[in-house]
């Protein structure tokens, strides 16, 4: 019961981390007269990045790669499988041609560069950490020269010029927020996986995946509930490339990360890449550029498909 009170909390603290280290952000970004554009593809997402890459970042460095590893892998699958299939049962949305043109091909070729870089030696090395993460670059360089209509506006309502003493202070809070609920957070997964007698892995790609998708899962369903179209299937996609070329990226470049749990090369990969193979047929068939609740029950029962192999 403790470890999963320190899980909720550390969970709490990393969202509301995340947040405050998103307003500062922002505001310094306004403050330095950084276009909004710039800001919504770089500034914002990294922030909103930020509760996967501390817990990635900590469990590696304190030995604990396969819930480093398995977070950002859950992750990926939850955002298709949780996370969009919510979203679209509750109401269908239309699909940009940009999801075909740049966002799904992008997503594919990171996840197999990330197959790729671990299937042999079931390890990430800084090198390689080096390669995903200068492919973010590139991507994002792209995006900004030649994808410029169909980039969202990310930003926040209330994305105004905050005083600089509330930007600092943002700052400072969102960081021990974040750190705070990384540490409650690992150490009530590897409790609870020691209790329970599950593997890290089995941890990592459940309850800590969903924990660091709830950020996406509430501003999907909010977007939804307030009939608004700012929640786009690009947004998620975008999420799963930062996921794998940030994260991951980062987190190798800081500390290799050696899997132990060979599920995670075995299993889990697969399945997301099958998620993600999956989405590009479901935009065409049955209603072409459109995901409604048909295409919602399809993902969310693969996903729940996922979790139930995942601990029988």
């Amino acid at each position: 019961m403790m470890n999963l009170l320190l899980i909720v909390i550390g969970l709490v603290f990393l969202i509301l981390g995340g947040n405050w280290l998103l307003k500062s952000a922002v505001g310094f970004s306004l403050r330095l007269q950084i276009p909004k554009i710039v800001i919504g593809m770089t500034v914002v997402s990294f922030a909103t990045s930020a509760p996967e890459l501390i817990v990635s970042v900590k469990s590696a460095l304190e030995g604990h790669a396969d819930i480093a590893f398995g977070n950002v892998i859950g992750s990926n699958i939850a955002n298709l499988g949780l996370v969009l299939a919510i979203t679209i049962i509750l109401s269908t949305i239309s699909v940009e041609k940009s999801f075909y043109k740049t966002d799904w091909p992008v997503m594919m070729i990171a996840s197999l560069l990330l197959y790729g870089f671990i299937v042999f030696d079931g390890e990430l090395q800084r090198y390689e950490g080096i390669i995903l993460f200068s492919f973010l670059i590139i991507f994002l360089i792209y995006l900004l020269k030649f994808q410029k209509p169909a980039v969202v506006d990310e930003l926040p309502e209330d994305d105004v010029e905050l005083p600089l003493y509330k930007d600092v202070l943002f700052l400072v809070i969102g960081g021990v927020g974040l750190w705070a609920g990384s540490e409650l957070l690992i150490n009530g997964a590897v409790g609870l996986a020691e209790n329970f007698n599950v593997s890290e892995r089995i941890i990592g790609v459940t309850v800590v995946s969903i924990g660091t998708s709830i950020p996406e899962l509430a501003a999907s369903v909010i977007a939804v509930l307030k009939k608004e179209k700012a929640i786009s299937l690009g947004n998620l996609i975008g999420s799963n490339v930062f996921n794998i070329l940030a994260v991951l990226g980062l987190t190798s470049i800081i500390t290799p990360i050696k899997i132990t749990d060979s599920g995670l090369l075995s299993n889990d990969i697969f399945w997301m890449l099958a998620i993600s193979l999956l989405v590009l047929p479901l935009n065409f068939v049955p209603t072409k550029m459109k995901l409604g609740w048909k295409e919602g029950l399809i993902l969310g029962a693969l996903y729940a498909i996922f979790v139930f192999k995942m601990f029988y």
